[in-house]
């Protein structure tokens, strides 16, 4: 087990990351304090997993919540589910709730928890590669709205990260793959050993190779847990790992949070950033190619395949959450090919930004 520390005054937690942890009682006990456990699941994972982790809390009163999977069901009817089960029962601040599956689980669960008599404990247990990489990681937690991704949640923080590279075992293929969109961010962010791995470690990383997963993981987390060290509310720098994600979040709202997976919405915005960065002369148009070809090469689509409206993408754009001012707020890529870094950017130019959007077929 490899073990990374978010050092953070007010909450400062353990992240975990080996095989066989979901069922190790010894990283759960010391955070289950109360005498109720609510475990939050989806109709996929819990089949897989529940029963496993029920089995390791026998000493606690269990209960359970299982969500149907998919972006769509982040939503307030969802959220309000797990509340209204909370109360019922009786649940108090003291008692804990586990959020068992990937990012849609952890955001959900996660926002529930630092909802519930304004804060109960909660674990984050990822059992997806782009829940383990990142959603897990930093306390941002949120549902999604009708007008836009993630506009509804709050920053909480859990009190520990199990991440058992087990479960990547039973992991859909597309879901895989859709992971490895969100791990591409940290290349671009300046993850040296990341990017290596990419390019050279393919056909183990398609492989599941545990030891190289375990590395790209770990790497992932350390990155994001020093970015949120330093800035834990995204005040400033950590806004950096949203890299794509303004465009990415348009993408998922446009197309009703059911067409795209989260790490394919975010390969398509990385490249519409890269391509504006090209644009506004920030780099050339090798880094460009050399990142399409590696988005291609890990099976992430970098195209736009329904046919959407830019007035309404700009329109659902302007509603983005990380938006201080009138203008876009954006992640660019500055830089060469072999020393290329990222930098936060208010683009005003409407004009520009449509034509990033028209050249993946965003017309109108």
């Amino acid at each position: 087990m490899r073990t990374l520390q978010l050092p953070l005054k007010d909450n400062p937690y353990t992240i975990n990351i080996g095989s066989g942890l979901i069922t190790d009682d010894a990283l759960y006990r010391p955070h289950c304090r109360g005498d109720k456990l609510l475990i939050v699941s989806n109709d996929v994972v819990a089949p897989l997993y529940l029963e496993k982790l029920k089995t390791t809390l026998v000493e606690k009163e269990i209960h359970q919540i299982i969500i149907e999977d998919g972006e769509i069901n982040k939503s307030k009817t969802s959220f309000f589910k797990i509340l209204d089960y909370l109360v019922e029962n009786q649940f108090r601040r003291n008692d804990t709730l586990i959020a068992l599956g990937g990012g849609v689980i952890g955001d959900l669960a996660g926002f529930a928890a630092a909802s519930y008599q304004r804060g109960m404990k909660l674990i984050q247990v990822p059992t997806s590669l782009l829940s383990q990489v990142d959603s897990s990681v930093g306390g941002k937690t949120a549902i999604n709205h009708p007008a836009g991704k993630n506009l509804i949640g709050a920053f909480y923080q859990p009190a520990v990260v199990i991440i058992d590279t087990d479960s990547l075992d039973t992991l859909p293929q597309r879901e895989f793959f859709s992971g490895l969109g969100e791990i591409v961010k940290y290349a671009l962010l300046g993850e040296s050993r990341i990017a290596q791995l990419l390019q050279s470690e393919q056909q183990k990383i398609f492989a599941r190779d545990k030891e190289v997963l375990q590395e790209i993981i770990y790497l992932s987390c350390q990155m994001k847990a020093d970015f949120v060290a330093q800035d834990e509310k995204e005040e400033g720098q950590r806004a950096l790992l949203n890299l794509g994600h303004t465009f990415a979040h348009a993408l998922e709202t446009m197309t009703g949070y059911s067409y795209y997976l989260h790490g394919e919405a975010v390969a398509i915005g990385i490249l519409m950033a890269l391509d504006l960065s090209q644009k506004k002369g920030l780099i050339n148009s090798d880094l460009v190619t050399q990142y399409q070809n590696l988005l291609t090469a890990l099976n992430l689509p970098t195209s736009v395949v329904p046919e959407l409206s830019a007035d309404q993408f700009l329109s659902v754009m302007k509603k983005d959450k990380k938006n201080q001012t009138s203008a876009y707020r954006l992640v660019l890529v500055k830089g060469s090919n072999t020393d290329c870094y990222c930098i936060l950017h208010e683009e005003d130019d409407q004009s520009l930004i449509r034509s990033v959007l028209q050249h993946f077929g965003i017309t109108g």
